[in-house]
């Protein structure tokens, strides 16, 4: 059985308990170090979550709404793994002697890709300028990426986090046009901080309260945005883009995954993600 509502009261839990009898749905209440929690089958988490949801969206005024219970993901420390191949390539690049040609040939240079080079827009995620380019998104993949795997999972938040880099890199490309050149994970970096802000706001907005409590986690990210992702040789609109590229990914996630992603969905967006981004080298290679 999973963990379907947490930290409840008494008559919270009993509460549920009453819906989910209503509705036929075989459940345990049990109580632990944080208070009451409702367990369900997996199979039945859906209709479960459903009938206690509605109940509460209809009687919001008397009651406040039971906290969903964390997904509690076995993320093994995404993040710093992440960080650590972006150290690897960018080692490799140094060793080669020819770090401008590979920014040349694999950065995200908006003209090229508007003209159909796409994968420049996952290449350019693994090059940086020098040392202090590196380790500043190292710190923060490292720290943002492990948070998003322990909300989605090790796989589909490295899936996530890709895909907001890309798309990221991908709307930057098509504002410039062309005349420009753009290198980094600093744009995976801020869509991670999108994800984490869009899945934040909707479970805020889930538990209902007061309006503006939802917005707070976009405020702290936008927040973040002007405090990290400006400055002086920094591509503000790439970070801008992936930030709101994350938001869009992240609210996708929330509001229709199931409440437990399975170790296979896992394993299979854990090996689509490096995929890509093999796939992606091998084109610019081609192209190259």
């Amino acid at each position: 059985m999973i963990e379907l509502y947490e930290k409840l009261s008494q008559k919270e839990a009993d509460l549920c308990s009453l819906i989910l009898k209503a509705s036929f749905i075989p459940h345990r209440v049990k109580k632990n170090d944080r208070g009451f929690a409702v367990y369900v089958d997996e199979h039945n988490s859906d209709a479960a979550r459903n009938a206690i949801e509605q109940y509460f969206i209809e009687n919001r005024v008397e009651y406040t709404f039971p906290e969903s219970a964390s997904p509690d993901f076995d993320h093994g420390y995404t993040g710093v793994w992440i960080a650590a191949f972006l150290w690897a390539i960018h080692f490799y690049v140094q060793s080669t002697g020819a770090a401008v040609d590979f920014w040349k040939h694999f950065g995200a240079s908006a003209a090229r890709i508007n003209d159909g080079e796409w994968f420049r827009t996952i290449t350019a995620l693994f090059l940086h300028a020098d040392a202090v380019h590196l380790v500043g998104n190292m710190a923060g993949i490292a720290l943002f990426g492990t948070v998003v795997s322990q909300v989605a999972g090790w796989g589909v938040g490295c899936l996530m986090i890709l895909l907001a880099g890309a798309s990221g890199n991908m709307i930057n490309a098509i504002m410039y046009q062309d005349a420009h050149l753009s290198i980094g994970a600093s744009t995976a970096v801020f869509g991670a901080v999108g994800i984490l802000s869009a899945y934040q706001f909707v479970r805020r907005r889930r538990k209902g309260g007061r309006r503006s409590r939802p917005w707070l986690p976009i405020l702290g990210g936008i927040a973040l945005l002007g405090l990290l992702g400006s400055g002086e040789h920094v591509d503000l609109g790439a970070h801008l883009f992936g930030f709101l590229a994350g938001m869009v990914v992240g609210l996708a996630y929330t509001l229709y995954r199931p409440v437990r992603v399975n170790s296979r969905t896992q394993w299979v967006c854990g090996l689509t993600a490096p995929g890509l981004a093999v796939f992606a080298w091998a084109i610019g290679y081609l192209y190259a």
